[in-house]
């Protein structure tokens, strides 16, 4: 079994749907008390961590503090992907997922406003044969309007974002980067460029307003989403402080 299956096994939604059907599964094998409590313990969980009030609660636990950028912090701005769609057909091939958009967004306007230079960083060639920071660069400069310097086009984790940019941008005399992220990925990511040596200031996007309604106990596709991503931060987190202690020297 890859990682990649092993860590579907392990992440919502369907972690949060085994209890539930090893609990019918047990009823239906005889053990009805011990099945009725997994099937309705498990639906209470799904309904809980599915619903925006606890699932933003747990992802604004991950984010550093909201900072109020000045322009004058940081010599050049980085921005990781998120993945990118490999062919869309109506555009003609790659295009940046949704999350990927909107760090882009943020770093179009942060270097619009402060004229800083950009560095684009993710994901080897896929079938189309473009890197995610090929794609990313296509998008920054034909439809934003804003000029990309450095592309990065190998890594495939936060960990190799740092360890293939940083050469890049030292090559360039640039030590202080802003780095664009969401909020809630960049105390992972901060620390990767940090032990290489550079000065990070974080640039998140996804500071929401919390607007707490009737519907913010409800369980919702959003509130799934963002428990996905929560736990998908958590697990990168224990796996890099299991690598480190493996691997001290980051080798």
């Amino acid at each position: 079994m890859s990682w990649r299956w092993l860590a579907e096994w392990i992440m919502p939604p369907l972690v949060l749907l085994l209890p539930i059907l090893w609990g019918v599964g047990s009823m239906r094998c005889g053990n009805r008390r011990r099945g009725t409590w997994l099937a309705v313990g498990g639906l209470a969980l799904f309904w809980v961590v599915s619903t925006p009030w606890v699932s933003g609660f747990l992802l604004h636990q991950l984010m550093p503090p909201y900072r109020n950028l000045q322009g004058n912090e940081a010599d050049a701005i980085v921005i990781l992907s998120a993945g990118t769609i490999r062919n869309r057909l109506e555009y003609g091939g790659g295009v940046p997922k949704i999350l990927t958009l909107e760090r882009i967004r943020y770093g179009a306007w942060l270097a619009r406003r402060w004229h800083k230079p950009i560095l684009v960083s993710g994901g080897g060639p896929g079938r189309s044969g473009e890197s995610e920071s090929q794609v990313m660069k296509s998008v920054l400069e034909n439809e934003f309007g804003v000029p990309v310097r450095w592309i990065e086009t190998r890594s495939r984790t936060t960990r190799e974002n740092a360890l293939d940019s940083v050469p890049l941008l030292k090559a360039a005399g640039i030590t202080r980067i802003y780095l664009v992220s969401h909020a809630w990925h960049l105390n992972r990511a901060v620390p990767e460029f940090e032990r290489l040596g550079m000065t990070v200031v974080p640039a998140g996007t996804g500071y929401d307003e919390k607007n707490i309604n009737g519907f913010s106990f409800l369980p919702s596709p959003s509130g799934l989403q963002n428990f996905y991503y929560f736990c998908h931060e958590v697990l990168g987190r224990v796996w890099y402080i299991w690598l480190d202690r493996i691997k001290p020297d980051g080798s």
